[in-house]
């Protein structure tokens, strides 16, 4: 037998012991780990596929660094494993829970007769107190979700944070990043997700079936379940109605959440870039396509280290090797000749200096401010073509970013929608609508400093030096306030998105050290708490309340959750006709409504329509 006989045998063998249900803890493991390793593992392989077509070789993509890597993703702590143990061992507590410890009514008589009967012998064990004890709880299934959720959350962190712990020991750490918790961005996460799904389940109106008993309902018509369906749907329609308009209130309050959270990351991207994740600094930068000696000389003249009205004793010659590869001379960035008010003696300086541009106004020169941007084309001392052509250059990078946003989740689910033309219209719009934002929100950024510092305000006040305009409360917060409007470009349910992207890194900015630090027990003991009782709410809420939940985690939870099922492919190979399993499992109906179903199937055979 050859070896893909073999594997066949074994997938027919093995595949059809897995169960329908897509809520089963082995499908719920499969689903977990399948989304779970895509996330971790699949990045973690980008840099070993892109060396195989590079020429330069480096050890970072060698075969021991790829080893490592392997046992870090594949390994029992790892991401993919950990999330694993979190969200199926939470479903396989859950299951256990419903199945042996809160048996069947028809089950009740006898397991009463055995605990009877073992009573009078003695011979009660723990395992039947403990069993009895749980049930006298008489917890409710959100309750049930929850606690099981909680425990096996609880074991997940800490397993995570171990793997994080041990694949630190085998690489040196770095000066700005030491002694963070790497595990800290994704705990924010989960927080600021938890908290989200809070909050909109209280926005939200959630319909409560009507009961057949009331006899206001019952009594109206001859069988009194026609005018209940009529209500239950009015009810329905009211909560739709409600819920729509609570909604549009809740995309201006994510527009405003962007806005404050964006003003937050920008400032601190300046002034404190110690707060930002490393990725996230680096992301940044590279869109904001900046020397790293401009933002040093803008932090020193916060701390009142370089200043135009005093001068510097310990860089006074920071900017001179920067201006001089911008091809300039060195005087355009000494303190020494630039003025540090506006208005006549501005004007002599930039005489001297061989400005032209800068009349009225001091500071540093635009074409210093601008760098290379521009340049080319003879543009590089216009404010109005500095913000247009970065705009124009965050154009061309957001596209790599946002169609892969907008196209892969629609291959991945719904790929002939897109032979559509209408469906795919409407995909490219959402891609170059988010392009147009992200564009957008860097030349607000540049334009709202350029009217600060040089067209607009110190004009008109040249009397304030630019120490200010220069500083943390001139150029870098009006256009750290300017860049977030941009958010009103993305439609509704991208804007929420959108601010849950950024309020976990806002977040991070205000915590206190301890809080971040890895080495601290304090700092390890708040976060796993975090950890826990956010990964516990988002859990319950996608089985009990999946409405108060939205965008990315809306979907990573209900494909773990509710699919797709592995018991797909064991019914495709016994007969291709049968459609798949839902991606959603059916929500049970109350006991009222199962009343009230079996009591109109008895009025219509009673009373059958003409």
């Amino acid at each position: 037998m050859s070896g893909v006989q073999r594997c066949r045998a074994w997938l027919a063998k093995t595949v059809p012991t897995l169960p329908d249900d897509p809520s089963h803890p082995a499908q719920v493991a499969l689903g977990t780990y399948a989304l779970a390793l895509s996330l971790s593992f699949g990045p973690a392989l980008i840099p070993f596929v892109a060396s195989i077509a590079s020429v330069k070789k480096s050890p970072k993509t060698g075969l021991e660094a790829f080893k490592k890597v392997v046992r870090k993703e594949l390994g029992h702590d790892g991401f993919a494993f950990s999330m694993t143990t979190c969200v199926a061992g939470a479903a396989a507590l859950r299951h256990l829970w419903n199945s042996a410890l809160l048996p069947a009514e028809d089950d009740d008589q006898a397991q009463g007769g055995r605990n009877q009967t073992a009573e009078q012998n003695g011979n009660v064990g723990f395992s039947e107190r403990l069993v009895d004890w749980i049930r006298s709880l008489d917890l409710l299934p959100a309750q049930i979700t929850f606690i099981s959720n909680l425990i096996s959350s609880s074991v997940a962190v800490i397993l995570l944070q171990k793997g994080a712990a041990r694949a630190r020991q085998g690489r040196a750490k770095r000066v700005d990043s030491a002694g963070v918790s790497p595990t800290l961005d994704l705990t924010l996460l989960l927080v600021v997700r938890a908290l989200d799904s809070v909050v909109q389940s209280l926005i939200l109106r959630k319909t409560q079936p009507l009961s057949t008993t009331d006899p206001k309902r019952s009594t109206t018509t001859r069988n009194g379940v026609e005018p209940l369906l009529v209500q239950e749907k009015l009810q329905r329609e009211e909560a739709k109605r409600v819920n729509e308009e609570r909604q549009r209130m809740t995309v201006r309050v994510d527009a405003l959440l962007f806005w404050l959270c964006s003003s937050r990351i920008m400032w601190c991207f300046f002034y404190a870039p110690h707060r930002l994740p490393r990725s996230y600094l680096k992301w940044i930068s590279r869109l904001a396509y900046l020397d790293e000696r401009i933002p040093e000389a803008l932090r020193l003249i916060r701390n009142k280290r370089w200043s135009y009205i005093n001068g510097t004793a310990q860089n006074p010659a920071l900017l001179h090797e920067y201006v001089r590869d911008l091809g300039y001379p060195a005087s355009w960035g000494d303190l020494n000749d630039l003025p540090a008010y506006g208005g006549a003696i501005a004007n002599a300086a930039w005489k001297k200096l061989g400005i032209p541009n800068r009349s009225g106004v001091g500071g540093l020169p635009c074409e210093v401010v601008h760098g290379p941007i521009g340049k080319s084309l003879g543009l590089q001392s216009s404010c109005h073509a500095n913000a247009g052509l970065r705009g124009i250059r965050a154009f061309g990078q957001a596209l790599f970013i946002y169609v892969p946003v907008h196209f892969i989740p629609v291959l991945l689910t719904r790929p002939r929608t897109l032979l559509r033309p209408a469906r795919l219209a409407a995909t490219t719009a959402g891609a170059f609508r988010s392009t147009a934002f992200l564009a957008s929100f860097l030349s607000l950024y540049w334009y709202a400093v350029c009217l600060s510092r040089t067209l607009v305000l110190a004009r008109l006040l040249p009397f304030v030096s630019h120490d200010f305009w220069d500083g943390p409360y001139g150029c870098i917060l009006a256009g750290s306030l300017a860049c977030g409007s941009s958010i009103w470009i993305e439609n509704g349910k991208r804007r929420g998105e959108m601010a849950l992207y950024v309020l976990p890194r806002a977040f991070r900015t205000f915590l206190p050290g301890w809080t971040i630090r890895s080495q601290s027990w304090k700092g390890r003991l708040a976060e796993r708490i975090a950890f826990v009782l956010s990964m516990s709410t988002l859990l319950t809420a996608a089985i009990h309340r999946p409405d108060s939940l939205r965008g990315l985690s809306r979907w990573a939870l209900a494909f773990v959750i509710n699919g797709p099922s592995a018991g797909f492919w064991k019914r495709k190979r016994r007969d291709p006709s049968i459609p798949p399993t839902p991606s959603a499992v059916p929500t049970p109906f109350p006991q009222k409504d199962i009343q009230l179903i079996d009591q109109k199937k008895d009025n219509d055979e009673q009373y059958p329509r003409k």
